[in-house]
Order: C-alpha cells, then sequence, then structure tokens
C-alpha cells in the first residue's frame, strides 16, 4: 500500500511539474501568461458579448461597445486565462450538441428531482396537454446550453403523462417552470415560479431567471448597513461579499449561492449611488470592483492569485476547497484511492490475467475499505461535542488553502479535469515507467512470471483446495483434480455440514516425497602460496553455481596438500536442483544427511521441510509452489550441462 501511494504522489509531482512546462510553452510562445490582465478596450465587440456570456450579464440593451466594455469592467478583471477560457466554451458548445434535459415521466419524479432538491435550480418547460410547447425545440435547445454552464439544470414536462398532477399545479397553458430553494438553510424549502413574460427569447427569459435567483442574495445599498453586517457575527462564519456598480449581481455568483446554501453566505454590496467610498479601504476593499472572502482569520480578496477567474468554474474550485462538505472529502478520497488501486496493474508482475485478477481484488478491498471507514466517521460528526474539533480543522483548511501552491493545485486541477486525456494518457505512461522498471528490479525471471495458463491453473487449484482437499493418497499424484472425472465429487464434498471442519489439505502426501541421502566424495586439494600457514579455504565453487565447505583439514604425505569433502551429483536425483545448503534452517548438508525433494525441484533437510509443510505451510519455501502439486517438466538450462561435461 505505501509503495503504491509514494507511486501515486510521484504521479502527482509529475502532473504538477508538466503544468508549469506547458505555462512556459504558451509564454515562450505568445509571451502571455494565463493570470495576466486584459484590457477592455483592446477586445472586439464579440469577445466582449462572449465574456458577459460566462459571467452571466445581460446585454441586450446595450448598443454601444462603450456600454458593453463598461460592464465587463464593473463586473471584474479580465484575465488572459479567463478570455482563452470563454472562447474555447463557446466553440465547444457551437460544435456540440445540445445539453441533455431531463423528460419527467410523473408526479413523483418530479417531486424527487425538483421540489426535493435543496441546493439546485431547475427550468422546466411545461407542455399543456393537447397543446404545442411554449419555446420551440431550436430555442429551448439555445436556452439549455445557456442557463447549463451556471449549473442550472433543465427538463420537460408533458402534461399528457400524468394529466392529474397538471390539473393539481394548475398549468392548463404551456408555460416554464423555475425552482429555486426559499431559504439560506440547506434543508429549505423550494419555490416554484412560473413565466408570465410576453416575450419568449432567450435572452428575456435568462433575465427573468437572474433576476428571481438574485433576489435570494442579500443586497446591502447604503453604507451603514454594510458596517453592521461586516462585524455581524452570525451561524455564517464565512461571507462572500461583492462590491460592485451594477444593478444585479451578475449569474454565476448568484448560481453559486444556492450551491454554497447553508456553508456560505453571499452579500452583493451595490455602491452605485455612494458618494463617499473611503471607509472601505479600512475593510480591505482597494478596488472595486471585489469579491472578498470574509473568513474568522481575516479576509481573503479573490482574484489576486493564479487561476483565480471570475467564473463559475474558477469560484467553485477555490470555495470548494476553503469550506468543503462531507461530500466533496468522500469524493476526493475516492478519486485517491481508486487511482491508487490502479497502479496495481503495473506494479504487479506475470501474466496479463494475474495483473487484472490482481487489480480487481485491490479495487474492491480498497472501496470496501474506504466506504467502512467513513461510516465511523459520519457517526462521529453528528456528535455535538465533536463541533469544535470539527472548526478547527476548517480553520487550519482555510489557512492551507489561501496560500499560492494551493491556487496553483487548483488551476492544474480545473486543467486536468477539463482535459481527461491528457490526465489518462500521463497515468498511462506513469504506469508503463513503473512496469518497465518493476520487470528490471525483478529481473523478469520466467519461474516467477508463469503465463496466463499456467498461473489461471494454480489460482484454480490453489481455490479449489480450499473447498476439497486432495484424495487421502497422493501415490498416484496427477496434475488434475479427481474430481475433474466426476463432477459429483464436488457436491457430494459440500454437502456434509463438516467440510469445514477438518484440515483443508491432508498431510500424508509428504511419506510420497522423494528423500535421499547426501553424499560426499574425498577430493585432493592442492596448497596455495597465500596459504602457506596452513589456513584452509572455507569455501569451493563447484560447477553448478552452488558451495562445499572444507570439512577435513587434514594433510596427507603422498604429495597431497589437503583433503577436502565434495557433493556427490551421481547419487542426486535428475529431476532436482543441486544445492548443498537448506534454506529453512540456513544450514549445509553434511554427509549421510538425509534431505526431501518437492515436486518444485528445491531440496531440504527432511525434518526441516516436513515441520514446514506439517504446520499448515503448503509450499515451497523457495518458490511457494503448492507441495502437493507436480509442477510441469521445464527442460534443464543447457549452460549448466555444458559445464557439468566440462567438469
Amino acid at each position: 500500500m505505501w509503495l503504491k501511494l509514494f507511486f501515486l504522489l510521484l504521479y502527482f509531482l509529475v502532473l504538477f511539474v508538466l503544468a508549469r512546462f506547458f505555462e512556459a510553452v504558451v509564454w515562450y510562445e505568445t509571451g502571455l501568461f494565463a493570470t495576466q490582465l486584459v484590457d477592455p478596450v483592446t477586445l472586439s465587440f464579440k469577445k466582449l458579448k462572449t465574456i458577459l456570456e460566462c459571467r452571466g450579464l445581460g446585454y441586450s440593451g446595450l448598443a454601444e461597445k462603450r456600454d458593453v466594455r463598461e460592464l465587463v469592467k464593473n463586473s471584474g478583471d479580465l484575465m488572459q486565462g479567463e478570455l482563452y477560457s470563454a472562447i474555447n466554451n463557446e466553440k465547444e458548445q457551437a460544435e456540440s450538441k445540445s445539453e441533455s434535459s431531463t423528460t419527467f415521466s410523473g408526479e413523483m419524479h418530479f417531486y424527487e428531482l425538483v421540489e426535493d432538491t435543496k441546493d439546485g435550480i431547475w427550468l422546466v418547460q411545461v407542455i399543456a396537454q393537447d397543446q404545442d410547447a411554449l419555446l420551440s425545440k431550436a430555442n429551448w435547445s439555445k436556452m439549455v446550453q445557456k442557463v447549463s454552464q451556471f449549473g442550472i439544470r433543465t427538463g420537460t414536462f408533458n402534461c399528457s403523462t400524468d394529466s392529474r398532477y397538471c390539473r393539481k399545479r394548475g398549468w392548463m397553458k404551456s408555460t416554464l417552470i423555475m425552482s429555486v430553494p426559499q431559504t439560506y438553510a440547506s434543508k429549505g424549502k423550494v419555490m416554484l415560479k412560473e413565466y408570465n413574460g410576453r416575450r419568449i427569447e432567450t435572452e428575456h427569459i435568462f433575465k427573468w431567471m437572474t433576476a428571481h435567483v438574485a433576489s435570494r442574495i442579500k443586497t446591502i445599498p447604503i453604507s451603514q448597513q454594510l458596517i453592521e453586517e461586516w462585524h455581524l457575527s452570525n451561524e455564517h462564519p464565512v461571507k462572500m461579499f461583492l462590491f460592485a456598480k451594477l444593478a444585479q449581481p451578475p449569474a454565476f455568483f448568484s448560481a453559486l449561492s444556492v450551491k454554497f446554501t447553508g456553508r456560505i453566505e453571499f452579500i452583493f454590496v451595490d455602491v452605485q449611488s455612494w458618494d463617499n467610498i473611503t471607509f472601505l479601504k479600512e475593510m480591505g476593499v482597494h478596488q472595486m470592483p471585489s469579491y472578498i472572502l470574509k473568513m474568522p482569520e481575516g479576509i481573503y480578496r479573490y482574484g489576486n492569485s493564479t487561476g483565480e477567474f471570475i467564473s463559475l468554474q474558477a469560484m467553485d474550485s477555490f470555495l470548494r476547497s476553503v469550506q468543503p462538505e462531507v461530500n466533496d472529502l468522500f469524493v476526493l478520497s475516492l478519486v485517491m484511492v481508486n487511482l491508487m488501486a490502479w497502479m496495481d496493474l503495473f506494479i504487479t508482475q506475470g501474466a496479463t490475467i494475474k495483473r487484472f485478477v490482481v487489480l480487481i481484488s485491490t479495487l474492491g478491498t480498497y472501496n470496501s475499505l474506504l466506504i467502512i471507514s467513513w461510516l465511523p466517521i459520519l457517526g462521529f460528526l453528528q456528535l455535538p461535542y465533536l463541533e469544535g474539533f470539527y472548526n478547527y480543522s476548517l480553520k487550519l483548511l482555510r489557512y492551507a488553502d489561501t496560500t499560492t501552491l494551493a491556487s496553483w493545485v487548483r488551476t492544474d486541477w480545473t486543467f486536468y479535469s477539463s482535459h481527461p486525456a491528457l490526465f489518462l494518457s500521463t497515468y498511462l505512461a506513469h504506469g508503463l515507467l513503473i512496469d518497465y522498471f518493476e520487470k528490471r528490479r525483478r529481473c523478469n525471471n520466467d519461474e516467477d512470471n508463469p503465463n496466463n495458463l499456467e498461473w489461471l491453473t494454480s489460482l484454480w487449484d490453489w481455490y479449489t483446495s480450499y473447498l476439497v482437499h486432495p484424495i487421502t493418497s497422493f501415490q498416484n499424484f496427477h496434475n488434475e483434480s479427481d474430481w475433474d472425472d466426476d463432477p459429483n465429487f464436488l457436491l457430494e464434498r459440500l454437502a456434509f455440514p463438516d467440510l469445514w471442519l477438518h484440515p483443508l489439505i491432508p498431510i500424508d502426501y509428504i511419506n510420497h516425497l522423494p528423500t535421499w541421502k547426501f553424499k560426499c566424495t574425498l577430493v585432493c586439494g592442492e596448497n596455495s602460496e597465500g596459504n602457506a600457514g596452513g589456513e584452509l579455504d572455507s569455501n569451493i565453487q563447484n560447477t553448478t553455481g552452488g558451495w562445499t565447505q572444507d570439512i577435513n583439514n587434514e594433510r596427507e604425505e603422498h604429495g597431497c596438500g589437503r583433503q577436502i569433502h565434495r557433493a556427490d551429483w551421481s547419487q542426486w536425483p535428475s529431476d532436482m536442483i543441486q544445492c548443498t545448503e537448506c534454506v529453512v534452517c540456513l544450514e549445509n548438508f553434511e554427509s549421510d544427511c538425509i534431505i526431501m525433494g518437492l515436486h518444485c525441484a528445491h531440496v531440504f533437510h527432511q525434518q526441516c521441510i516436513v515441520i514446514w509443510l506439517a504446520g499448515g505451510r503448503h509450499c515451497c519455501p523457495v518458490c511457494r509452489w503448492p507441495s502437493y502439486k507436480k509442477k510441469p517438466f521445464r527442460s534443464p538450462d543447457p549452460g549448466l550441462e555444458l559445464l557439468e561435461q566440462q567438469e
């Protein structure tokens, strides 16, 4: 788990560096930064209207470019990043099809999505029975695209599907219905507003919607009321102030007030008729317009850091990080856990099927543990005496999220979330690099990396060993299980309630494992010049890469400097790996000691391996191959045969 967490943090670091590289490339090609301010005077009339569309300000009554430019200036500073995003969004809307709209099937469906929604805005087109819709398909499609960029959901209710509910509501003619939360509480009531205007143009309908949504925001027209509100300590410790010379706040600001109902209070300060605004500098307001976030820790001017554009998406990301709800933290932890779990696909080495089986297992385990971990957390958050701890945690979070580093992280989050192909491709490239280095680290040993068929066979054998233990005798040991020939055997075993009361794998197969004595032969050794003092070499390399220990230190008089014992491989079974040490006890084989081999060809002291297997570890201590299952025959290494012939 810690290895996957390390790789995930390394991947985030790569994304951060890559984003800075993209910024450097853009600056080198255009000489512009995303945070560089744009003078509205230099923009065309079309681009100015695009900015107003994204901010949600109406311009239907403004015929002069000067008036449109002044409206953009009064709504907030314009940066290069916001201008680029607005133009790009306009192109995407022109190329894409109409946004999806919900079709309600009846009263319960309408109540569940519209009337029971406490933190969202709905625009519903009601089509009366035997009548045409108020907006044509083309105009309705334009309306859906226009309001969807502010998080407003849309739907169509055809009275022919539930005429009783239409009569109950008084919808006897085709109309438009808008639902907006009525109070500032997170679980307040929802009010339904019906459009009574005569003009059915998209711009007029949108102006009607923004006027009703803006009425929810507390508006301060006089300075004395602002002073009282500024020093007022109520149930909303975090407040978002907009100081501007506008008739009403922008639509994105009003839409955010609905989304953050119960968490942040939005206040619009209209300074159009104020003669003296010098006292605002004492509050930290040094220019108009200003978006000021007032917190118990102090004030923060929105728009001075990287990525803080005057748009719905940018401000929503900022406010979510400053004042998150529990669902935001859960979604973030869910994304982190799944990204970490997917690292197993690249860390795991071996067959392809093995990788995906391990991945599915890891995804299930991690998500289950995440959900189980969140249940007590949600329970603790409901306790009243933990409210202080919760508020203190939010305070620390606000301190961290108002730093420059946090603004960079939010900018990168917005960038990669709007470019999912880039995010997925970099994640895949990072995973392939991890896979490459893991193969190099493990030397890509074929013995440890069986193919798909071999791994599935071993997995199936391991799985069935927990259901049906092998037959009591292994004298005729086959690769296939006994119940492969008789499928009824499994059903018969499952029918007995004492199946899980007996050992799953009996140990009688140990009696049929090959055993033999380790033999040594005397070999005459020669004294070397560096061994004049009579000390003997302790280790002698043999032709198979193993080693034998000098256990005889007697000198012979017939021209032989010394005699050593060397393993006699002539009595060694041909299908066993030649070695001189037991990896269980880490001791060398002595002459005439009894040793035992497993089906995987690894050899140990008989006493050591019997104790290992009888303790319930039915696998090889070296390669983990099941000790009761024969291993497919592998041809010996021709290099080893050549060395033996030379010896």
